[in-house]
């Protein structure tokens, strides 16, 4: 379905190609492992994914070849952490108590967390005590806040529990839940390219407050290979416009889904 975004965005790796000669030695590789998390880290996208695009092009600066490998969540962290075959493991959000883990790098973005709701449902919030008269759909084991997973703890929010994002919108279109706790990119993505959702899923709207957001980056090892390929990395990574780069990947992927949705109606139309 993606495959005609990949010219535009190889003009992307490109202009970080152009103006670092070092990166075309490719004398060295950054390996990291992840999670399939689309549309930041995935392998049905160009460059492995928005957040991976951005990686490999900071790596190219920096004269670093990038190699992930995808395993569950809690492998990955486990691997990208201690095993002497990777360097590191992403996206990392960024929390002060995991400094003593790794070295992060610099930010390879932010994950916009909001809610989701149906339209005709008029759903607002001012502040978390509002959210107490709603059901509310969470993903398992996602952070969404301090205060806001404190107060599930305590049981002063009522949230329905799902294994994923996808699982999550179908129930809220189904009306099982009032609003549900979902990252803004996932929610873009989703839209676009989820076609199980049925035409319904127009009645889906994202609520412009957010409840917080994460920082994200590469969780380096902490040694003296992963302390080297941070500032290598980093280096690379400063010269890039990320909020740029994020917002051009988007944009490609919502204009191949609309040129995917066409070729199919057009040959839908001749029988």
């Amino acid at each position: 379905m993606f495959t005609r975004i990949i010219p535009p965005l190889l003009s992307l790796y490109c202009a970080a190609l152009l103006s670092s000669p070092p990166a075309c030695a490719q004398q060295d590789a950054l390996r990291l492992t992840s999670l399939e998390w689309s549309p930041y880290v995935t392998k049905t996208l160009p460059g492995d994914g928005m957040t991976a695009s951005i990686v490999r092009t900071a790596a190219q600066t920096a004269g670093l070849r990038t190699e992930i490998s995808y395993f569950p969540w809690s492998r990955a962290v486990q691997d990208g952490l201690n095993s002497e075959q990777f360097d590191g493991y992403f996206p990392a959000f960024y929390l002060k108590e995991r400094e003593k883990d790794c070295y992060f790098s610099g930010s390879l973005g932010n994950s916009i967390i909001g809610f989701a709701s149906l339209s005709d449902t008029h759903f607002d919030w001012e502040n978390l005590k509002d959210l107490k008269k709603y059901k509310i759909g969470t993903v398992h084991e996602y952070a969404n806040g301090e205060v806001f997973d404190a107060m599930v703890r305590q049981k002063q929010l009522l949230v329905d529990s799902a294994p994923s994002d996808i699982s999550n919108l179908r129930k809220l279109l189904a009306k099982r839940v009032d609003v549900i706790v979902i990252d803004k990119w996932v929610y873009k993505s989703l839209l676009i390219s989820d076609h199980s959702l049925g035409p319904e899923k127009q009645n889906i709207v994202f609520h412009p407050k957010e409840l917080t957001q994460f920082s994200m980056h590469i969780c380096f090892q902490r040694n003296a290979k992963g302390q080297a390929k941070q500032k290598a990395f980093n280096a690379g990574l400063e010269k890039l416009q990320v909020k740029k780069m994020e917002t051009q990947y988007f944009q490609q992927l919502q204009l191949s889904a609309s040129e995917s949705v066409w070729e199919i109606s057009k040959s839908q139309a001749k029988f």
